[in-house]
């Protein structure tokens, strides 16, 4: 038998981008080469939630989030407008891919990765940002990653990033990403590009700027193919693409816990959730809802439906928590919810209902986390 010539895999994922942008990519040079000579599954569900820690907690496990316990982007922190994320490898359950390399001897290199702060990854880059004033963006990621990594690359990249803006951040990944294969030629590559989901968020579904992010997918493509040609990598890396989610145009926000406060469920001091019985825990286009005291299940039931028949808080359909399970997601919420069309959840105490526009802090156009 003839031994492989694979000695390396980088993975690339373009997060929000889904089946629906195939025709388009198609068209582009550098992903219809690549898509051409490739092996391919072009119907592909996400998990539920469809976001994107989720997702990638599933990409690397091969468990629902359920098992793998990253069941949202962000934690449950009710007092806070920004909650801080489940940046690090501890909240997943169970081994990962690259944890089974990286016992082999392998050598790993993540930029952005979600998950995968303070990771043994040896060439770490991990997806964090600095909440809280007191923080600095540069010792937080330090503190979860690869530092003396980490340092090199912002010493020669740094100049191009404006904070989290696209496409600088993805431009400065990129670089990165490129020096990386050709100083370190690491046998496993995990690569995260946000361009596309930072600019549906803000721009809406499909418009020219979605288009623009797309045609910049594609360069960076072409500059990899380019790099792996050049250094006589080509013939023993496999590339795989793949996307986390899709997105949809939204123009509401529903905060459920604004309703759950009317009716006493949650206490409101000052804007700010300082206790509860029952919380709303959202994931844009879905929503968990957490119960701490079992006897008030059927009241909370009979007040989602409530909501759902008045049309005008934007809920579609309502899940127990066995049907919960099925589908994948938290079992230890008593229900999750999942929006209308047009709608998507935040965890506000303010208004019940807002357009987007009214919208300071979360705003977007189009969103993800729907079935």
């Amino acid at each position: 038998m003839a031994k492989r010539k694979c000695k390396r895999m980088i993975i690339l994922s373009f997060d929000a981008m889904g089946a629906r942008d195939l025709q388009y990519m198609k068209q582009q040079p550098n992903f219809q080469k690549i898509y051409e000579g490739s092996a391919r599954c072009e119907k592909v569900f996400s998990v539920y939630p469809s976001i994107t820690y989720p997702a990638h907690a599933s990409i690397v496990t091969g468990k629902y989030p359920r098992s793998h316990k990253v069941v949202n982007n962000s934690l449950i922190q009710p007092g806070r407008i920004f909650p801080d994320w489940m940046w690090q490898r501890k909240y997943i359950h169970g081994t990962t891919f690259y944890d089974e390399a990286i016992k082999k001897g392998k050598k790993v290199a993540a930029l952005l990765w979600p998950v995968t702060a303070k990771s043994k990854i040896q060439y770490n880059l991990p997806e964090v940002v600095a909440l809280r004033p007191w923080q600095n963006q540069i010792v937080v990621s330090a503190l979860n990653g690869s530092m003396f990594y980490e340092i090199d690359l912002a010493r020669r990249f740094g100049k191009c990033i404006k904070g989290i803006q696209q496409p600088e951040l993805d431009n400065f990944v990129q670089l990165s990403l490129l020096y990386t294969l050709k100083k370190y030629r690491p046998d496993l590559t995990m690569v995260h590009f946000t361009d596309l989901d930072t600019t549906r968020h803000r721009k809406g579904l499909d418009n020219e700027n979605t288009y623009q992010a797309m045609d910049r997918h594609d360069k960076r493509l072409g500059e990899i193919m380019e790099l792996l040609q050049k250094e006589g990598m080509e013939e023993e890396t496999t590339i795989v693409l793949l996307g986390d989610h899709s997105q949809m145009d939204v123009h509401t926000i529903v905060n459920l816990n604004a309703l759950l406060a009317k009716r006493g469920y949650v206490k409101v001091r000052n804007k700010k959730i300082i206790g509860y019985r029952a919380l709303a825990k959202h994931c844009d286009g879905s929503c968990y809802i957490y119960i701490k005291d079992p006897s008030i299940v059927p009241q909370v039931a009979d007040l989602l439906k409530e909501w759902k028949k008045k049309g005008c808080y934007g809920i579609e359909k309502i899940w127990n928590r066995k049907q919960v399970r099925e589908l994948g997601a938290d079992d230890r919420c008593s229900f999750m919810v999942e929006a209308k069309e047009g709608y998507y959840f935040l965890d506000g105490v303010d208004s019940p209902v807002k357009r987007v526009e009214e919208e300071k802090d979360h705003p977007m156009k189009a969103t993800h986390g729907y079935l």
